[in-house]
């Protein structure tokens, strides 16, 4: 069972995910502060270069099983053309503006 985008309980991370499933990079951008980071499987990554391959150019979508920490942390079964699905676990910090400064994912 999954949890509708729409339900999820964080609005910056409700953001983020729908940006993902719709594939829009603008409002993906728009969900980020300016200096945002990430990491992937516990290594810092290129923010641009890591959406543009994993979710942009691949077809990314994310189909979220559950959440905690007041909904900034998610298992999500996440799939792209090049990697197929997998179960990933996903982890968002973010400021005080509302934007999503970092986040983190990685197999579950």
């Amino acid at each position: 069972m999954t949890i509708p985008v729409d339900r999820l309980t964080d609005p910056a991370v409700r953001s983020f995910v729908a940006a993902v499933n719709a594939g829009d990079r603008q409002a993906f951008w728009d969900t980020l502060s300016p200096d945002a980071t990430m990491s992937d499987d516990g290594s810092d990554r290129e923010l641009r270069e890591w959406a543009d391959l994993e979710i942009f150019a691949s077809n990314g979508h994310m189909d979220v099983e559950s959440e905690q920490a007041d909904g900034r942390a998610l298992i999500a079964l996440y799939r792209n053309d090049t990697w197929g699905e997998m179960r990933t676990a996903w982890r968002f910090m973010v400021g005080e503006d509302g934007k999503v400064t970092r986040f983190e994912t990685g197999q579950a």
